[in-house]
């Protein structure tokens, strides 16, 4: 069962005890009697890494009428390919799109970064647990600050990030504790969040759904899955690896939707 896109997922620290986030639900734009005029459509900066969370990230942002623009972290990552799909993504959605280089590699600490093999198999065979050597240190903070700064300067108010808390590797910079820490830290520390009327808002419309339920969701608004890319160690082709932890969570979440998956695999072509 698929999620409503037009549920809009806003973390509010206020609202929540002990500073655990919550997620709010709102009627959809398109059917509230209220809904705004073209002339105040709101904006959006979307976090976009060329895979399939994010496409579909995007794709609900536009769904839901936020005007998106997309934006792509180069930090680093040795799976490059990934750039090359967000842009295509962007492209295909219609969304502007740019492309920022910050290189987290001077830091490493990551197999994503840092000559630290990739775990295929995952180590013990469960994807999650504990904390995988994919973590990138604090790459979603970064990240967000990015989409905050863009979107300070487009008088934007709204972040949208592909977070999920149900198949996210244990990753601690997706849960909805951080997010709306980060939401807190938006409205204190711009200028937008201090002297402008509205309040910077982090949507995570995935943070709940399994990946089936992310996959059927985006397979309802469009997303070409096609030009997302999820593998953490493709081969110099940009064929992915099946082992690793995002090509188990990848290929599981196609198969429990029923989904084809469009992945190319190495060795085998499609699995």
């Amino acid at each position: 069962m698929t999620s409503d896109p037009s549920s809009d997922d806003q973390l509010r620290p206020s609202e929540a005890p002990s500073g655990i986030g919550s997620v709010e639900t709102r009627p959809d734009p398109e059917s509230d009697p209220g809904k705004p005029r073209l002339d105040e459509r709101k904006t959006a900066v979307v976090l976009l890494s060329g895979g399939l969370d994010s496409a579909t990230t995007l794709a609900i942002a536009k769904a839901r009428g936020y005007d998106s623009f997309a934006l792509t972290i180069d930090y680093g990552q040795r799976h490059r390919v990934e750039l090359e799909r967000a842009r295509s993504l962007a492209l295909y959605m219609g969304a502007p799109h740019r492309t920022v280089k910050v290189d987290l590699r001077a830091f490493g600490g990551s197999a994503l970064t840092d000559d630290i093999p990739v775990p295929q198999p995952p180590e013990a065979g469960v994807v999650g647990t504990p904390i995988p050597p994919t973590y990138v240190p604090a790459r979603n903070t970064i990240f967000l600050a990015l989409a905050l700064a863009w979107a300070e300067t487009l008088e934007a108010r709204h972040l949208f990030i592909g977070a999920n808390v149900r198949d996210y590797s244990g990753y601690p910079d997706c849960r909805a504790e951080f997010l709306a820490a980060f939401e807190t830290v938006a409205n204190l520390g711009t200028r937008a969040g201090i002297e402008g009327s509205d309040l910077f808002r982090v949507h995570a419309p995935l943070l709940q759904m399994t990946k089936a339920e992310i996959i059927l969701q985006g397979v309802e608004l469009g997303v070409p899955f096609q030009l997302t890319h999820s593998c953490y160690d493709p081969d110099s082709e940009g064929h992915a690896c099946g082992l690793c932890d995002a090509c188990i969570l990848r290929r599981q979440g196609f198969a429990q939707a029923g989904v084809e998956d469009p992945t190319l695999y190495q060795g085998s072509g499609r699995l």
